[in-house]
């Protein structure tokens, strides 16, 4: 089954390395952890000697922080641009730690405070009355209960009053339950932590307290600063993702040269040599250069003789990148008639790049 599905979690698609690395573990554990601190960071990080492939990019001394967060009384609070990340970082990290990154609960606006700590199948409960049976734990009652790891994705998206319910949850570590009894309540077992994820462009949705905040470490999720690094995780994710198809299409070095050169100077608002470049409100983030990539190769392998070029890379950007603010079209534009034009006069990728895109923008 799991070769039938999507994308199975990372416990999963990891599983053979993470036995590699329990069986390899000879290091102290914290109570309650199913590895240790140092192979948590060989299974984030890579390990040759294991056969384990690294998979968080950019920040090493990030992660070590991560791991050193968790193995305190504060939980850990992930924040950055949409992209950068979080969310994969947080799975890995539960993985490792817990053995499942699945105690998970999404934030939106209708989060509320009992999908923080129980609720019940009312056919049992009216059948049989508050009862364990009839309970239904959340996702942090259950981690609290087993001792591992709970996350919470886009936490400023959850309203005031049910964050102000996690800060009793992380400062009691306790969640009473007095249907059960007026004594019942269960306690956190040594392993039990949270992880939230908060978005940068999110400010001001639901802004944390301080009392919220001071329950958490932050750790701001930057984008990846080294531009071979952000090649080779582009490569590698679209490999990844279209190694179950038929058609495996031909990515070359100079397409992915592009696609960092364009995501670079559009996310950063200056190219290499110092140009200056209109930022784009769409998120130009590492995520967004992969989905780009993706589409393209989608495109050659399916549409086209399998070979990905610049012009499938211009012909994508458009409807995978800019699709909230009508301004980002001009913004894209001026790039193109300004950096990618004369670069096109000595590049024949950025002459096929110039050339669809100003197709693309002229429909």
């Amino acid at each position: 089954m799991v070769d039938q599905i999507q994308r199975a979690p990372a416990e999963v698609r990891y599983a053979a390395e993470l036995i590699r690395l329990t069986e390899a573990d000879k290091d102290p554990k914290p109570n309650g952890w199913n590895l240790s601190p140092k192979a948590v960071r060989r299974f984030i990080l890579g390990d040759n000697a294991l056969d384990v492939k690294q998979k968080f990019f950019g920040d090493d001394p990030l992660v070590d922080r991560c791991i050193v967060s968790l193995m305190g009384h504060q939980g850990l609070m992930l924040v950055g641009e949409p992209g950068t990340a979080k969310s994969l970082l947080s799975e890995l990290l539960s993985s490792a730690i817990s053995g499942t990154s699945k105690l998970v609960i999404q934030g939106s606006a209708g989060i509320i405070e009992d999908h923080l700590r129980y609720g019940w199948n009312y056919a049992l409960l009216l059948a049989e009355g508050p009862s364990e049976r009839a309970l239904v734990a959340s996702p942090i009652l259950t981690a609290m209960r087993e001792g591992r790891i709970a996350r919470i994705e886009e936490l400023t998206r959850c309203a005031p009053e049910v964050q102000d319910a996690i800060i009793s949850l992380m400062s009691e570590k306790t969640v009473s339950i007095p249907e059960l009894g007026a004594e019942v309540e269960s306690r956190a077992l040594p392993g039990f932590n949270l992880i939230g994820t908060a978005n940068l462009r999110d400010r001001g949705v639901h802004d944390m307290s301080s009392a919220l905040k001071r329950r958490f470490n932050f750790e701001t999720v930057h984008p990846i600063a080294d531009a071979a690094f952000e090649k080779d995780l582009i490569d590698k994710q679209v490999t990844e993702r279209m190694a179950d198809g038929p058609i495996s299409p031909d990515v070359n070095a100079d397409v992915l040269d592009l696609v960092v050169s364009v995501f670079r100077d559009l996310r950063t608002g200056r190219t290499a040599d110092g140009a200056s470049v209109a930022v784009p409100n769409s998120v130009m983030s590492t995520a967004e250069a992969v989905n780009v990539t993706h589409a393209a190769a989608l495109e050659a392998a399916y549409l086209d003789d399998g070979k990905v070029t610049a012009g499938h890379i211009a012909r994508q950007i458009g409807g995978v990148v800019f699709k909230d603010d009508p301004e980002d079209a001009r913004k894209f534009r001026a790039y193109v008639d300004q950096i990618a034009k004369p670069r096109s006069r000595t590049s024949r990728t950025w002459s096929a790049f110039y050339g669809s895109a100003k197709d693309a923008l002229r429909d």
